[in-house]
């Protein structure tokens, strides 16, 4: 074979080794880069925070009641829940601040108010926003400028911190479906020796009562202890009413 043929078929014979070692190194290459996500992927979702052991509850709950607010109004309940000594046993006096927690129509935020004065406050809690505007309109029928409305949550009274002296659950917790995180979030409301009274009557939780072991059990798992335990609201015995305040050996 002449010797030019020869050195041209070598030449291709170099040129095509080359471009397939090329080709080669190229795909190795992009194989060993890493895998960009497309734009369009959403990605996944943040894992939910596990619920504290603290804040578990294990036992039924009452519906909250919506009904008509007049059934809080019987002429005798005054007598019957002996309302002015509760309000002494939890220190409500002339100008201390008072949470009245499942506030419904305002009747004890009412009678709260006049005996705190103008010089103290009561803050009417309530989850439903209609119960807060009845509460509102009858503050203003009633000239009770003491008396600020708040809506809560299902989990917190909403209430600023060291704000109040007393407070009263009066046949409300029974309806709260997280009673320590209401208990906990309200201990921080609370001033430095403040009460917290408890009125509700013996149940299962679903009935519109609650056990009063389990009250005294979940408001010590929110940081408090039980000073007082009455049974005179009520002539059936079925109420009880408790007094707590927060137990200063435990921290928020």
């Amino acid at each position: 074979m002449p010797r030019a043929h020869l050195s041209f078929g070598l030449r291709v014979l170099l040129l095509l080794v080359t471009a397939a070692t090329t080709t080669l190194i190229g795909c190795s290459a992009v194989s060993q880069q890493p895998q960009r996500a497309s734009s369009s992927q959403t990605p996944p979702p943040p894992a939910a925070a596990p619920q504290s052991i603290k804040d578990t509850l294990d036992r039924p709950t009452s519906d909250p009641y919506t009904g008509e607010l007049s059934i809080f109004e019987y002429a005798d309940r005054d007598r019957k829940l002996q309302i002015e000594r509760v309000m002494d046993l939890l220190g409500i006096k002339a100008g201390t601040a008072v949470a009245d927690i499942g506030a419904g129509s305002g009747w004890f935020t009412a009678r709260a108010a006049r005996r705190v004065g103008p010089g103290g406050s009561v803050y009417a809690v309530e989850i439903n926003p209609q119960y807060v505007k009845h509460i509102e309109a009858r503050a203003a029928k009633e000239k009770l400028s003491n008396v600020r409305a708040v809506l809560g949550r299902e989990d917190d009274p909403q209430l600023p911190p060291q704000s109040v002296d007393a407070v009263l659950m009066l046949k409300t917790y029974h309806e709260i479906e997280q009673p320590i995180r209401v208990l906990t979030n309200l201990r921080r409301s609370m001033r430095a020796g403040a009460r917290l009274g408890i009125i509700d009557r013996n149940g299962k939780g679903d009935d519109h009562g609650v056990d009063r072991a389990a009250v005294v059990r979940e408001a010590e798992q929110a940081g408090f202890a039980l000073v007082e335990e009455h049974d005179f609201v009520k002539p059936d015995g079925m109420d009880y009413f408790l007094v707590f305040q927060a137990d200063t050996k435990v921290t928020s």
